[in-house]
């Protein structure tokens, strides 16, 4: 089994580079993602949909993590992230996700971040 730490760059890594495979296969298939002003995204398939609406949404969107604090199977991870709309506006942010890992993958993420006006 991998490193918990190593399982989160390697999903953020997914995300900067849109490897869906790569990121569906760091997911439980029953995980919970909570995103601000969206419902609770349950499975991974419909977080796999969602990363892919946003991903239309944010042509480009780069996520640099700062921090990762680990407790148990528990992680809270700050990042930045910066990139650009699909109307070319620039976009920046920066918040926290929070992830609870298990058997390996991740089961649980929630985000919370600065910036909630363009969702």
């Amino acid at each position: 089994m991998k490193p918990k730490e190593q399982v989160i760059t390697e999903f953020f890594e997914s995300i900067n580079s849109r490897h869906m495979e790569e990121m569906g296969r760091l997911l439980k298939s029953d995980a919970e993602f909570y995103f601000p002003k969206t419902r609770p995204l349950l499975g991974k398939d419909k977080i796999l949909k969602f990363f892919n609406v946003l991903f239309r949404q944010y042509p480009q969107l780069i996520f640099q993590i700062h921090r990762i604090i680990l407790q148990g199977n528990k992680a809270a991870i700050h990042w930045t992230n910066k990139g650009y709309t699909r109307k070319k506006e620039p976009y920046d942010n920066e918040g926290v996700t929070i992830l609870e890992m298990e058997g390996g993958k991740i089961r649980f993420m929630s985000d919370f971040f600065k910036n909630t006006e363009k969702f």
